[in-house]
């Protein structure tokens, strides 16, 4: 058994001659917090994907490639930002289908990236946004 005395100031164990002392503590690295919020402009096509179909999503369809070899007319609703892009894509889906959004939406959202923390501001923002919609009659 080990006896200390407490009597004395700072009694603990002695350290035998020789023996290895315990390593300084590492200083902490600084890790720069993540933004956990969206620009403005991030916050303005998360609320204009809410207009935006599912069909957005996909490529143009045949009726698309019609007009545009008869008119001219081109439609794309892809932004030029691969960063907004994949933004307004995971938006979109979660303005439909909730927090089932695809793996690639959220994969192309942190490749972008974005956080974990701005991910789940996002979608219970929008979770939020869909049960204060008024249903439809």
């Amino acid at each position: 058994m080990a006896f200390l005395d407490f009597a004395q100031a700072l009694a603990g164990p002695q350290m035998a001659v020789g023996a290895a002392r315990p390593a300084p503590a590492v200083p902490a690295i600084r890790v720069e917090a993540q933004a956990t919020d969206f620009s403005a402009q991030e916050w303005q096509i998360v609320d204009l994907a809410r207009t935006d179909g599912l069909r957005s999503l996909r490529g143009p369809g045949r009726f698309a490639r019609l007009r545009k070899w008869i008119w001219g007319e081109e439609h794309s609703p892809t932004l030029a930002s691969e960063r907004l892009e994949a933004l307004r894509r995971l938006a979109v889906e979660a303005w439909h289908k909730g927090y089932a959004v695809s793996l690639s939406a959220l994969a192309a959202f942190r490749a972008a990236g974005f956080s974990t923390a701005q991910l789940e501001l996002l979608l219970a923002t929008i979770s939020a946004g869909r049960t204060a919609r008024v249903p439809r009659s």
